[in-house]
């Protein structure tokens, strides 16, 4: 009888993780984002990140910035209403590369957004 109170444990820890893992999202690069108070994130169709050291990545594959306009074309969705480059830029990235992408973007008929932090929900430097 305890084999029943254990695989009733086991199967709702099991399903618990199951539920977490999918709400966890595959396509983020941690940067630090400058900081706003309102929500700049539209409907996400693809994310273009810049770190610190001006290294491009669709969603999470790395490219050059040569690279960049090839690897937008075939994610970006042309029978959307408005589709949509959203930008995580690190604060220390020269505006010259955020307005880079933002032409790309445009050429392909993109919209863009910059991705901020809340400031509610960053812990201070130190």
């Amino acid at each position: 009888m305890h084999n029943g109170a254990l695989n009733d444990i086991l199967f709702i820890l099991l399903l618990f993780f199951l539920i977490v893992s999918s709400l966890a999202n595959p396509n983020v690069i941690k940067l630090m984002l400058p900081k706003a108070k309102s929500n700049t994130k539209a409907k996400q169709t693809v994310v273009v990140s810049i770190d610190a050291k001006q290294q491009f990545y669709v969603g999470t594959n790395k490219v050059n910035f040569e690279e960049l306009r090839a690897a937008l074309v075939p994610k970006i969705n042309i029978n959307e209403v408005d589709p949509t480059i959203v930008i995580n830029a690190e604060e220390s990235v020269p505006i010259s590369a955020v307005v880079s992408v933002m032409q790309i973007a445009r050429e392909l008929g993109a919209k863009t957004v910059l991705g901020t932090a809340n400031p509610q929900n960053t812990a201070p430097k130190r």
